[in-house]
């Protein structure tokens, strides 16, 4: 693939990214106030606008690049040498229940490697963007990971997911917190994980993630400095896997208060 073709892939990214955001902000504030969530299972929410949202996305991509694959969290999709892998909204339940922190992620994925990375975060209107090799910005101004050194002064978000009991979440919280950590978990992975690159938080970590809720925000963080584990080793991209990532300084003791190695 020749950089021409990335840098045409990463304008679109952009600027699909800000229109699907449009559609979900206009979406959100339409919402009303005495509307029930629905769930697809214990804690586990549906809107419609997830489904338009990706629709929107995976239709302004099919047309401009239709030999691409395309996988979204709503419809699926196929996993082929180049690939879209999108959450149209990701944090789905604080959509739901009109907590305005929820963002689209949008990641290009050539040969098992991550080569694009767009997150909106959509009610503050703050767009991430990386393109790998490039660096990372947020609305156009380049951001980096924290660089603490001190784990006593760390802000650690812990993503959790119904697919694993509640107990090893548990566990990873209170060896965080002994560790002198501040927890905290805002209902979404890709803004947790937007939020360690330009240097709000200091690390993400969850037990078990999908690739669609994270690739945009691991390259961002890549590009912003920071440290990752391989989250596509053993088929991460299809089947999902544990996912940590913070400013390089805390790896080492965030690798063994959570469990997550630099491999899965």
């Amino acid at each position: 693939m020749t950089t021409d073709s990335l840098d045409l892939r990463f304008a679109a990214a952009c600027a699909i990214g800000r229109e699907a955001g449009v559609l979900a902000r206009k979406r959100f504030l339409e919402r009303p106030r005495s509307q029930l969530p629905d769930l697809k299972g214990p804690q586990d929410f549906l809107t419609a606008t997830d489904a338009e949202v990706e629709e929107l996305i995976r239709r302004r991509l099919g047309e401009l690049f239709p030999k691409d694959s395309f996988f979204g969290e709503e419809g699926g999709g196929s996993f082929e040498r180049d690939v879209w892998v999108v959450d149209p909204i990701d944090g789905t339940a604080n959509f739901a229940r009109g907590i305005p922190h929820f963002a689209i992620s949008i990641a290009f994925v050539r040969d098992g490697r991550t080569e694009i990375g767009v997150v909106y975060n959509v009610m503050q209107d703050e767009l991430y963007t990386s393109q790998r090799g490039r660096g990372v910005f947020m609305n156009g101004e380049a951001i980096k990971v924290s660089g603490l050194k001190n784990m006593q002064q760390a802000t650690v978000e812990a993503g959790w997911s119904s697919r694993l009991p509640a107990e090893p979440y548990i566990a990873v919280v209170e060896k965080l917190k002994a560790a002198g950590a501040n927890v905290r978990r805002g209902g979404s992975g890709t803004l947790g994980l937007a939020y360690v690159a330009d240097g709000r938080t200091d690390a993400y970590c969850e037990l078990h993630i999908n690739s669609w809720d994270v690739l945009a925000g691991l390259l961002i963080i890549e590009e912003a400095g920071g440290w990752t584990n391989n989250f596509l080793a053993k088929d991460g991209l299809r089947k999902g896997n544990p996912v940590l990532a913070c400013t390089p300084e805390l790896a080492e003791i965030l690798v063994k208060a959570t469990g997550i190695d630099k491999e899965p």
